[in-house]
Parts: structure tokens; sequence; C-alpha cells
């Protein structure tokens, strides 16, 4: 039997629930999404995910104007978890590049995103800002989640100043002089933490102060801060494999 990965079971939409009971109402910002958004009708096949792996497939029932009702059509099934476990730690930057970073690395099974603040960071996202900040690239890592039918959602931290991931077990830094991916060993604690700098750089010194980290090879030219996040984690969700 394959791997019974949500997106295998080709739904017309996808969206997460508390409780997968045979009969699931949906309703607030979801329901409006999925009736008068994706425009569901019903009998159309849906999957539900708990967030944490748990996810069960269903069919329409009932639509209403902003809701609907979901009947479950198969039993619940649980979605294999992929090694090694991978961190993406950016740096923030001003504007909507984070919220860029959040949804595609959320795509590309990211298990859990960090923002980091660097000396170069315009954004510095401190106090109530921070707070606010972080609500809103968890709604936007949920969103991306359900978009790419996947039944975990990835954890996403407030931010941290970058001298807290010293000494973490698996530490990844992006370096344009860095390792081919190809040739990165298997990670301590099955982790990767992947660790990407600020519009132009870090700055002189700041980098020493994660160590002697593993750096990997994102290709000859300077990249954009999103771009380099997106990269890498790509890169390393290349190498990854079934638990």
């Amino acid at each position: 039997m394959p791997p019974a990965f949500c997106a295998d079971a080709n739904a017309a939409a996808h969206t997460f629930v508390d409780v997968l009971d045979d009969e699931v109402e949906i309703g607030g910002d979801d329901g409006h999404h999925l009736v008068r958004v994706r425009r569901l009708r019903e009998g159309e096949p849906v999957t539900a995910a708990d967030g944490a792996g748990a996810w069960r497939p269903y069919v329409v029932a009932a639509t209403g104007r902003r809701d609907l009702r979901l009947q479950a059509s198969g039993p619940v099934a649980v979605e294999p978890e992929l090694a090694p476990r991978l961190t993406i730690a950016f740096a923030v930057t001003k504007g909507v590049k984070p919220e860029l970073v959040v949804q595609k690395v959320t795509e590309l099974g990211a298990d859990e995103i960090v923002p980091v603040r660097t000396r170069r960071s315009v954004a510095r996202w401190e106090g109530t800002s921070g707070g606010t900040a972080t609500q809103r690239l968890r709604r936007v890592a949920r969103e991306a989640a359900a978009q790419c039918h996947r039944a975990r959602l990835p954890v996403v931290g407030a931010p941290v100043d970058l001298a807290s991931l010293a000494g973490r077990p698996g530490l990844v830094v992006a370096e344009r002089n860095g390792d081919l991916v190809a040739d990165l060993a298997d990670p301590p604690g099955r982790e990767w933490v992947l660790v990407t700098g600020p519009e132009g750089g870090f700055e002189p010194g700041e980098r020493e102060v994660l160590g002697d980290p593993v750096c990997l090879a994102l290709g000859p030219h300077v990249l954009r801060a999103e771009t380099a996040a997106v990269a890498g984690a790509a890169a390393l969700a290349g190498r990854r494999r079934l638990r």
C-alpha cells in the first residue's frame, strides 16, 4: 500500500479541524473560503486534518452561505513523517517577504520556521509588534498547508536572536562557498536547521557566533534573503526520506 499522504487523496480542497469526527461542521473563515472562494458543492471530495498528522477523507454533505457540513468517506489515516526533520531559520526583512518565505517553505514541507533577528534586519519585531507578526505568519503557514494538502502544520516560532541558534545540532548555514547538498552528511539528531541571512548577508563578525557549522552552497550569485531561504529549503527537502 502506498504511503498515506493526504495529498494522495486528490481532493478538491483541504482544511483543518480540531476533531476528525464522522460529521464535521466548517464555519468561520474556513467555511467562507470553501463555500464562497473555492465554491465547493455537495458530493465533492474534501480532506481534513488535525494539524498533527492525522487526516480523513470527506465529501461535502451540505453547504450554507458561509459554512458547510462534511461527511466522512473513509477512515482516519496518519501521514508519514519525513527525515531528517527540517527547520528553516531565516532573517526577518521588511514588507511582505517574511510571509512569502513562510508560505513557500511550508509548501516544501518545513517542520519548523524560525524568524531570526540580525544586525541588518530592518524589521525588529519586538514586543507587541513581534507577537502580532508571529500570529500573522502562523496564519500564512496554515493557509499554505491547506493549499498544499499537508496534514501537519509547521511550528512557527517567535523571532529570536541569531546567537540563540548557536550549538544546535544539525546547524547548516547557507553561503555561496558552501558544500553541495549531495555532499552533506546526515545531521546529528536527525534534524537540519538551515540558517539564512538578511539582505547583504551577515555583517562582519556576526556569522562567527554560530561557531563552525556545515555550510550549504546555493549557487555563485547574490540571492535575495527570501530566495535564499526558499532555495535552501528546496535543496534540503530533496534529501529527505520517509522516517
